[in-house]
């Protein structure tokens, strides 16, 4: 049976797209693979960081910050679907190579089921200021929602990803502890329980 690339990234809801754009934009990103992709990495991830910010911003503003953002989350789909036509040709029913993209297959199950509690939190530094965090993937699993605090101090705002190898933690505090929890989005409940806690230093 062929191997197609699913553009059911287009069903996320505003979050869930952010954060699958952003785990699909790391997996091109040197990809050899996939090495001349129709938009150029750079492009997608400037229309990533514009859509997040418009987000953010429509949180709090009112219509017209909301059409900003419908209007920047349009350019983003169109460029990951252009992305999905470029890996279907290039992959030639290769799975692994199409599921080394980001994207997935076609047939992957959506078969609404309870997500499991996330297993092997693990946390490293990234740039200054960044933590990254990992878990076991968690089948039927949409999105992974992170969260970090000090020790002392109330749950930052949420982050959001699809890929659970790379739960990124940005603008914190260099030298001070963080506790991170993460939670799956999907499935039958619509999300997990958290996971157990894990502390690492932001450096």
């Amino acid at each position: 049976m062929a191997t197609k690339v699913s553009l059911g990234f287009a069903r996320l809801s505003d979050d869930e797209l952010n954060g699958f754009a952003q785990s699909v934009i790391d997996s091109m990103d040197g990809n050899a693979a996939f090495p001349t992709p129709p938009v150029t990495v750079a492009v997608v991830r400037a229309q990533q960081e514009d859509f997040s910010d418009k987000l953010s911003a429509a949180r709090v503003g009112g219509p017209a910050t909301t059409a900003d953002k419908n209007r920047s989350r349009q350019v983003l789909e169109g460029s990951l679907r252009q992305w999905a036509g470029y890996v279907q040709i290039v992959c030639a029913n290769d799975n692994s190579m199409l599921l080394s993209s980001g994207f997935q297959a076609q047939g992957f199950s959506n078969t609404p089921s309870p997500l499991s509690q996330p297993q092997g939190l693990r946390l490293k530094n990234g740039n200054a200021g960044q933590l990254i965090a990992r878990i076991d993937p968690i089948d039927n699993a949409n999105t992974y929602e992170g969260r970090a605090r000090l020790s002392d101090g109330d749950w930052l705002p949420s982050v959001f990803t699809g890929d659970s190898q790379h739960i990124r933690f940005e603008g914190l505090a260099r030298g001070k502890d963080y506790t991170v929890q993460v939670r799956a989005l999907g499935g039958s409940t619509g999300q997990s329980d958290w996971s157990d806690p894990s502390t690492h230093m932001a450096m």
